[in-house]
């Protein structure tokens, strides 16, 4: 008996000491397995997830948003946050650019379940620029029933080459102008932030850019063309509008003080 189990014992160290028995072979076959199925999982998992942020919805349309236009550089669009209203998760999949109009608290919350912290009320108007890529999902849930519902006018920027034109003969640039505050610049927009004053009329302006333009104070334009035809259009806030690269006019606020934000694409 004692000679048996001292074979097993030296049995024993030998498996443990020669690492090229059955044993030993299937053990590094196991971890070589392992490592393999680490390795797969490190190379696909972030191309899933990039697929999966893919596969998600545009932002808009969605409840609560209206379209306004659609024209070869932009998609207008007009956007309430409605209270108690469940939103789906959305991927931007244009660069944005916006006006907000009335300020209202919304949660917004990441793929990761993750909320960004509330932020105390913004002024108003609020020029607004996003660029592409963007992942979550935005509603106005669990705040109280007296709460302002958010409202802007957002632009989504298609993918395509902008013109600069030079100003015309007699005329002056439309931007920058007096009295406009440059609120965003970088290599997709502009914003300017600006206003007519009643009565004031301007000079004829040349827009080097294709613009929109959102009114944030509501009032009555006169337009005057290089032939002298005029026009006059009312406005109201939050009304948006397309200005082609090219046009040639002089304003004028004929009642009221109106503002906008333009915003010059590039």
């Amino acid at each position: 008996m004692i000679k048996v189990q001292r074979n097993n014992s030296m049995k024993s160290a030998e498996s443990v000491r020669e690492p090229k028995h059955i044993g030993g072979k299937w053990d590094a076959k196991i971890a070589k397995f392992i490592l393999a199925s680490l390795a797969i999982v490190l190379i696909y998992l972030p191309g899933k997830n990039i697929e999966a942020e893919e596969e998600l919805p545009h932002a808009y349309p969605r409840i609560g948003v209206r379209t306004l236009f659609e024209n070869e550089r932009v998609f207008a669009w007009d956007v309430t946050w409605l209270p108690g209203i469940e939103q789906p998760y959305h991927r931007h999949r244009y660069d944005m650019a916006a006006v907000y109009l009335q300020y209202g608290p919304i949660r917004i919350t990441a793929l990761d379940g993750s909320e960004n912290p509330q932020r105390p009320p913004f002024e108003i108007p609020r020029p607004y620029y996003q660029p592409a890529g963007i992942t979550h999902k935005e509603e106005m849930i669990d705040f109280p029933e007296d709460s302002p519902q958010r409202w802007a006018i957002m632009f989504d920027l298609k993918d395509v080459l902008g013109r600069t034109l030079d100003v015309a003969e007699n005329t002056v640039a439309a931007f920058p102008r007096e009295g406009a505050e440059l609120a965003i610049d970088n290599d997709r927009v502009s914003e300017w932030k600006h206003g007519w004053d009643e009565g004031i009329q301007g000079n004829l302006v040349t827009y080097q850019r294709d613009a929109v333009q959102v009114i944030t104070q509501p009032g009555i334009l006169q337009y005057t063309f290089e032939n002298g035809i005029t026009l006059t259009e009312a406005y109201a806030i939050g009304d948006a509008r397309f200005i082609a690269a090219g046009t040639i006019r002089a304003e004028k606020a004929i009642i009221g003080s109106p503002s906008a934000v333009t915003i010059e694409l590039k």
